[in-house]
């Protein structure tokens, strides 16, 4: 099928999605429904494809995914009437409105809706990320092969995720020189450290893009702060030796670099700072009143010493005369 304008790069993703270990297919249908509800009013091809394309997904999700999307959809206006019948919804009935409308058309016709500006619309189609969404997106990167990676970046280009805000052009050429520097004396820890602070990534994400074995994820990064091309190349020619080492490694991760837009690597970036958001809250858990009570082992019960008796133990004087008194 050709690709649509709603959700490029559709049938890539679905591709990867069918290999094991990779499933994105509750995240496809959640931003799916996310983009299009957030319209008012559609054309026919948009209907269509929307329901060609989550036709495929309805049936393979979690319940709970299928749950939500139903609840959005049984309450948007513009559902189109098949994706109704497979989530087991019924059409909206006709709008109790329509004799008032045809009696008095002047009275309740609503104003002309003025067209959405280019700027309107990239906005609109910009939809941020969950951070489960985030964290799913990340892993499924991050566990790829080098092939399925290229892949998932060139898709990013086009998706209707958020990006990144672009890191501001006077940080990223500090940082970008600090790097560099960095690099040239092999120190990872402080490569690792200014990526992460200029970034706005925990050292725990930084330092696996830094030391990730396949490259990838450090071309995002270097792309994120537009490092030109050459200063990427002396980077992998002395930061690690692994990389360094290999001339087919360099060679590919530079075509990587050339092709990767800003874009790709931003909504990656944005992805890699939601998942952590997502391991916070999996960690995070209410206090309640009686968590003292179960949060450790109990401790052995101890005895309390008996209380002696008023005079116990009291040795008797006896007087100067060997006398009791």
């Amino acid at each position: 099928m050709t690709t649509s304008p709603l959700f490029p790069g559709f049938d890539g993703l679905m591709t990867l999605s069918r290999r094991e270990g990779v499933d994105i297919r509750p995240t496809l249908l959640r931003v799916l429904t996310d983009l299009y509800v957030q319209a008012s009013v559609h054309s026919e091809d948009e209907k269509r494809q929307f329901v060609e394309l989550t036709s495929r997904l309805i049936d393979q999700v979690d319940d709970a995914t299928r749950a939500a999307v139903r609840a959005r959809l049984a309450i948007y206006p513009g559902t189109p009437a098949e994706v109704l019948r497979q989530l087991g919804l019924k059409p909206a009935g006709p709008d109790p409105r329509a004799p008032l409308v045809e009696a008095f058309p002047s009275a309740l016709s609503a104003p002309p809706v003025k067209p959405l500006s280019e700027a309107q619309l990239r906005m609109a189609s910009s939809l941020s990320m969950q951070p489960k969404d985030a964290a799913e997106i990340s892993e499924m990167f991050f566990n790829a092969g080098a092939s399925e990676r290229a892949l998932i970046l060139h898709n990013l280009s086009d998706t209707p995720l958020r990006a990144a805000a672009r890191i501001p052009g006077a940080r990223a050429a500090r940082a970008i020189e600090t790097l560099e520097m960095a690099a040239f004396a092999a120190d990872v820890e402080n490569f690792t450290v200014e990526l992460g602070e200029t970034l706005i990534l925990p050292w725990k994400v930084a330092a696996q893009v830094v030391n990730d074995p396949g490259g990838e994820p450090l071309a995002c990064a270097a792309r994120a702060l537009d490092m030109p091309a050459p200063v990427f190349q002396r980077v992998l020619l002395f930061l690690k030796p692994e990389f360094g080492s290999s001339v087919t490694t360099v060679y590919r991760l530079s075509r990587l670099y050339d092709r990767l837009s800003e874009r790709s690597a931003l909504v990656m970036l944005a992805a890699w700072r939601g998942s952590t958001m997502a391991v916070t809250r999996a960690k995070y858990r209410p206090a309640l009143y009686d968590d003292e009570r179960h949060r450790g082992r109990p401790a052995a019960a101890q005895t309390r010493p008996a209380t002696a008796l008023p005079g116990a133990g009291v040795v008797p004087l006896r007087g100067s005369q060997g006398s009791d008194r």
